[in-house]
């Protein structure tokens, strides 16, 4: 038997662990206010309660002066013991996004389970199956309790469903990239109650109590004195897919998640470093609220919006969240509609410009042959018929076919070429194919012939009709050209030569490069002209 002093001593070191442990419950609760999201704010707060009523209940178990005041303590601790397990189980689910806490289901097993453990606990002095009440003098004088089966049954689940909730709180952490060390430090805290709950089964001179309120007193001490903020920003974290990214009132980094580091490389391995030396075009777009952020995301560009919102610690702003939204769809689209309209603008254009000029011709022509009765003065009215048609068909086709294309497959480039030149109407001119073996793209046959046969047509409007046109693979990498020994293009109109409604020729319509350069740019390749060996016009296709 431990000295009489001993005994005071560790008598009143037990009174004032969970004593202290009730006082810690009961003061965190009003600090759960400075938890934004409300299902994880009561799960907390209800935690909090119940686990300082259980801290509480075992004070009164040590302290009451009688044995029923102090069985009856230690029953109510019993039942507010096991209670807590539900408020843990809300908080876990709702921390980490989780609807488990609202399934009806759920709730009605566990309330169940817990009016089946309580009936047990409440008659147990009928049948003794939870423990037995008798007087100790070890360590110390006390009313002491020895569990039955039931008990450690109980405590079993208990413990089981609480660590289904450190599950849940790690599967978080990892998911989002947080550093799980804080989760550990504080799962650590929670862990010696349970060592003592062992010792008190093995050892005379530890209590055969509960001391799983005070492992709650320290989570909570841990959660909103070290690492409040970061668990804030886990849990915002976890509510998305989108990337976040966590900076302090300095603007240097705090913290990240896995998104948000796949995105930006540089942010790996760099906490507490200045955000704006990481990443300075995504400052900037933080800066500008109206920007939109372009990033090369694998072989596709993505486009998010920035947005900044504080990050605050109950009243005070401990530094702000970054969150990148992604309208990849939303901007594709956009753009897609730009480029529409321009086109729209361009028909207008072309309209109004090269239709109303043979019209006009039509229309005089048309006017003379019928005051000076001369059937020659219709012959330009075929002919501007003819034109105002051609560019009617060619601005259809610009407009319904646009950038979209349909399956690809294997095509050869010499095959096609040749099938295409079969449909230029010009005797005098010549063809050939510069290649040995059959040279291979993976395009759409139609929109490719229509490609080779504009260029064709191209070579012969500008050429001649005695022009040679030949085609072949590019030396410096995958693609092919179409060359011609006409004229050539000016260095200075290289560029224009693609827009639509452009043309040098009296008889062009302007469309015939336009579309060429609409459907290299549906297969995701790209065009440009250049000087040919013999001084012609040289449009060389790369396909990579």
């Amino acid at each position: 038997m431990l000295p009489l002093s001993s005994q005071s001593a560790l008598y009143g070191a037990y009174v004032f662990a969970f004593a202290a442990a009730a006082i810690v419950c009961f003061a965190t609760v009003s600090r759960t206010r400075q938890i934004e999201d409300e299902d994880t704010r009561d799960g907390l707060r209800w935690l909090l309660l119940t686990s300082g009523g259980w801290a509480a209940a075992h004070v009164g178990y040590l302290t009451l002066p009688t044995v029923g005041l102090r069985y009856g303590a230690y029953v109510i601790g019993l039942v507010v013991g096991i209670a807590s397990v539900g408020p843990w189980l809300y908080f876990c689910s709702a921390y980490t996004g989780r609807s488990i806490h609202r399934n009806p289901t759920v709730r009605r097993a566990f309330v169940a389970v817990f009016i089946v453990i309580i009936a047990v606990k409440l008659t147990n002095p009928i049948h003794n199956w939870y423990f037995v009440a008798e007087s100790a003098t070890t360590p110390f004088a006390y009313l002491e309790m020895r569990h039955r089966a039931f008990h450690w049954v109980a405590m079993g689940l208990a413990y089981a469903l609480a660590f289904v909730g450190f599950f849940m709180l790690f599967e978080l952490f990892t998911r989002v990239n947080s550093d799980t060390r804080p989760l550990f430090v504080l799962i650590g805290l929670t862990a010696i109650p349970v060592l003592l709950d062992v010792a008190g089964a093995v050892s005379p001179y530890v209590l055969d109590i509960t001391y799983s309120s005070i492992g709650v007193a320290a989570f909570s001490v841990g959660v909103f004195s070290l690492y409040f903020d970061q668990f804030q920003f886990v849990r915002v974290a976890g509510e998305t897919t989108d990337p976040i990214i966590v900076v302090d009132e300095s603007g240097d980094l705090r913290d990240y998640n896995r998104r948000a580091a796949e995105l930006f490389p540089a942010l790996s391995n760099a906490l507490d470093e200045p955000l704006g030396e990481l990443t300075p075009e995504l400052l900037d777009a933080v800066d500008d609220p109206e920007s939109i952020l372009e990033i090369e995301d694998g072989d596709t560009t993505r486009y998010y919006n920035v947005s900044s919102n504080p990050f605050t610690t109950g009243s005070a702003q401990t530094g702000r969240s970054i969150v990148l939204t992604d309208v990849t769809h939303r901007e594709q689209y956009r753009k897609e509609l730009e480029s529409k309209n321009e086109k729209l603008e361009q028909f207008a254009s072309i309209v109004s410009h090269d239709l109303r000029n043979p019209l006009q011709v039509a229309k005089g022509r048309v006017e003379l042959a019928i005051d000076e009765d001369e059937i020659e003065h219709l012959e330009p009215v075929v002919r501007a018929h003819r034109r105002m048609e051609q560019l009617i068909e060619e601005m259809l086709t610009l407009a319904r076919e646009g950038v979209a294309i349909d399956e690809t497959e294997p095509v050869d480039i010499g095959v096609l070429a040749e099938r295409s030149w079969g449909m230029i109407a010009s005797k005098e001119a010549s063809f050939s194919v510069d290649t040995e073996a059959g040279l291979r793209v993976i395009a759409d046959p139609e929109r490719l012939q229509q490609l080779f046969e504009n260029l064709f047509r191209n070579a012969v409007e500008h050429g001649g009709g005695d022009v040679t046109v030949t085609v072949g693979p590019l030396d410096d990498g995958p693609g092919f050209y179409v060359e011609d020994d006409g004229p050539g293009i000016p260095a200075d109109e290289r560029e224009q030569i693609f827009e639509a409604g452009y043309t040098t020729s009296t008889d062009g319509t302007g469309f015939g490069l336009a579309i060429v350069s609409e459907i290299v740019d549906a297969h995701g390749w790209e065009i440009r002209a250049a000087e040919g060996t013999d001084g012609g016009a040289r449009f060389e296709v790369r396909t990579d």
